[in-house]
């Protein structure tokens, strides 16, 4: 018989798998604990066990069952209206997608899950990595323009900037100033 306590044991050892780097254990307590969830019938929590496990699989070097394990969830919390948690699942499959060398894919699913993030209170820092993610991928995709834009929001969108970022937000201002000057001319 399967009861929530059970399911809740193995999630906190999958936790303290993962945070020992044990991401294939990690993984694997993450997959029993999916399967206790979907016993009780708590589709929301084996949902974001689906997310948890690619994490571990992605963090263990196996791209393709990081997106297996994720696929499907974002819907799941898509359809319980679940935004936040729907984003970070489109971020893990994006994720996958990415590591998998998918990369137009990739862009697209980051920016799904970047446009889920924008209205969520509290959702500015991890919006500005999703952002720096996209970047990131606009420039391995030839994409230098929308790169600098979303480098940009990125940056708009974290709270506290190191030096380097600080740096590097000055500097993007400058073609955006060029850029509006010319505009308005």
């Amino acid at each position: 018989m399967t009861d929530a306590s059970t399911a809740h044991k193995l999630v906190e050892e999958a936790q303290r798998a993962y945070q020992a780097k044990k991401y294939l254990a990690a993984a694997s307590l993450f997959e029993r604990a999916i399967q206790e969830f979907n016993d009780l019938g708590d589709s929301l929590s084996a949902a974001e066990m689906a997310s948890n496990l690619s994490v571990a699989y992605l963090q263990a070097g196996d791209a393709q069952s990081a997106l297996t394990a994720v696929q499907g969830s974002d819907q799941v919390f898509a359809q319980a209206a679940d935004t936040q948690r729907q984003a970070l699942a489109l971020g893990n499959i994006a994720a996958a997608h990415e590591s998998l060398g998918n990369l137009e894919i990739a862009l697209e699913t980051y920016q799904q899950c970047a446009d889920l993030l924008k209205p969520i209170k509290g959702q500015e820092e991890t919006r500005a990595y999703v952002l720096k993610c996209i970047s990131s991928l606009q420039v391995r995709t030839g994409k230098q323009l929308e790169a600098l834009a979303s480098m940009n929001a990125a940056l708009n969108n974290q709270k506290k900037l190191n030096l380097r970022e600080k740096i590097l937000h000055k500097l993007l201002r400058i073609p955006f100033k060029q850029i509006n000057s010319n505009h308005e001319e």
